[in-house]
């Protein structure tokens, strides 16, 4: 199970995230942005280096940015529902 179609277009929209940083966090367990709405983008980057076995995610300043501001997504979407 993913996203919904019309949260991942959402998600799409966001600079820096394209289908693999959604695939990512669909690995991770989250499923909606009502899902991601109190992570903690530090920690999101750290769970993806974990588990794709990959330094780049926690080392990388536009990934942080991107979870971030999918993070900030969730909220508002949050906040709208």
């Amino acid at each position: 199970m993913g996203f919904p179609a019309d949260e991942r277009a959402q998600l799409l929209r966001i600079k820096g995230v394209g289908e693999g940083v959604v695939l990512r966090l669909e690995q991770l367990g989250f499923t909606s942005l009502h899902s991601l709405r109190e992570a903690d983008a530090r920690e999101v980057v750290l769970r993806i280096a974990e588990h794709t076995c990959s330094t780049c995610w926690k080392n990388s300043p536009k990934a942080r940015a991107a979870i971030e501001d999918i993070i900030a997504l969730a909220q508002a979407h949050s906040a709208s529902s």
